[in-house]
């Protein structure tokens, strides 16, 4: 896989008249308020300054997947995004008597939805002790370890995350009642009745290029009403952080239709495809030798990490891997070129170029991206250094 440079852009700041102002004697006065300190208890008027709009986003603790959460600090011109915080107790991350959880900020952008100077602030959450100790539910701390420890081996990764949008009750393109016609047309079509929700698409993709995510690509999948992004490629660091803005951004967007996104394994029992979060690996030796590849699968492929694997990617795996509709079965692992029915999928043109990546088609796509990528990372560069001593 070829590294993409994502390049950041960043709209065009609004008049500063969209900030409601007020002329005093000749004099601009921002009439909102906001607490002294980190709401110290005084309210403070904010004099001639002018103010953006930070919307924070975090993972809570519900399960069996976590849920995506926001809310917005308006701050002054010139003062960046800090430490905040939330209601633990409200998000399944803390007890009402021990409530608060620190929102850290990692990732600042552009916020594409509401322009102007406002932006996206990615933020993991941390405990209130001194040390500001990862919180329980930080998946993300232990991933940034990994990439720490495994940095030599230049691991990169891009994922395909599947969805599928719901309506007043069923997917997106169902009829009100019954099926429509059997698995067939929907992957990659085109038209009414073979492709449903694709402004929300348009103007999804469109966001995340607008504030340089490494988006390559969108298709319509199996299911009708169901679809896919690609995020990638991205080193281990970088991958994981991509895929949450880029889901919520999704999430956001199909808000305002009043479609809602499902990331369910299998949203639909019967004869229709599941819902995956199909990743790409590779290490800087799996690129150079082909050998590595077949190293890589086979340390995949040891029985004690096909069970940590499968525990740890996504609620339901069971449901989706059944060995149909393009499945390997959770309980059973393989490999092989071009093998869509394999555990590991190998691209084609890999061994003819004598090195490249590798698709790791388990993940389910309510999967968590920081485990996903640890996980992979781990046990394919703990097998590359153990044969190198």
């Amino acid at each position: 896989m070829r590294r993409r440079a994502a390049k950041v852009t960043r709209n065009a700041p609004r008049p500063r008249e969209s900030h409601r102002l007020l002329e005093d004697g000749g004099r601009r006065v921002n009439t909102g308020f906001a607490f002294a300190g980190a709401y110290g208890g005084a309210l403070v008027e904010k004099e001639d300054k002018l103010s953006y709009r930070a919307m924070y986003i975090w993972s809570d603790g519900t399960e069996p997947m976590p849920l995506l959460r926001s809310k917005t600090h308006v701050f002054p011109d010139g003062k960046e995004p800090g430490i905040w915080g939330f209601d633990g107790s409200s998000t399944m991350q803390a007890t009402g008597d021990d409530s608060d959880v620190v929102l850290n900020p990692v990732k600042v952008v552009p916020d594409p939805l509401r322009g102007g100077d406002d932006v996206l602030v990615l933020a993991e959450c941390l405990n209130t002790d001194s040390e500001r100790t990862p919180h329980r539910t930080n998946t993300r701390a232990a991933c940034m370890a990994a990439a720490e420890r495994y940095r030599s081996h230049e691991t990169w990764f891009g994922m395909e995350q599947e969805y599928t949008f719901f309506q007043d009750g069923g997917p997106l393109g169902f009829p009100r009642r019954g099926f429509p016609g059997p698995q067939g047309p929907y992957y990659c079509g085109v038209g009414a009745g073979r492709a449903a929700g694709r402004e929300i698409v348009d103007k999804h993709s469109q966001a995340c290029m607008d504030i340089g995510l490494a988006l390559v690509g969108t298709n319509a999948e199996v299911l009708v009403g169901q679809w896919e992004f690609q995020v990638g490629p991205l080193p281990l660091e970088e991958m994981a952080d991509q895929l949450t803005l880029a889901r919520w951004l999704l999430l956001r967007i199909a808000e305002d239709y009043g479609v809602e996104v499902s990331f369910d394994a299998k949203p639909v029992p019967g004869d229709w495809n599941g819902a995956g979060c199909h990743t790409n690996f590779s290490t800087r030796e799996m690129r150079e030798n082909y050998d590595a590849i077949i190293d890589a699968c086979e340390a995949l492929g040891q029985p004690d990490r096909v069970t940590l694997h499968i525990a740890n990617y996504g609620h339901g795996i069971e449901d989706r891997l059944t060995g149909h509709h393009e499945t390997q079965r959770y309980d059973t692992f393989s490999y092989g070129v071009s093998d869509r029915g394999a555990s590991i999928r190998i691209p084609w043109h890999v061994p003819h170029e004598g090195g490249g990546y590798a698709e790791d088609r388990r993940p389910n796509a309510n999967c968590d991206p920081y485990l996903v990528t640890r996980l992979i990372t781990e046990t394919v560069c703990e097998a590359i250094e153990a044969q190198e001593q």
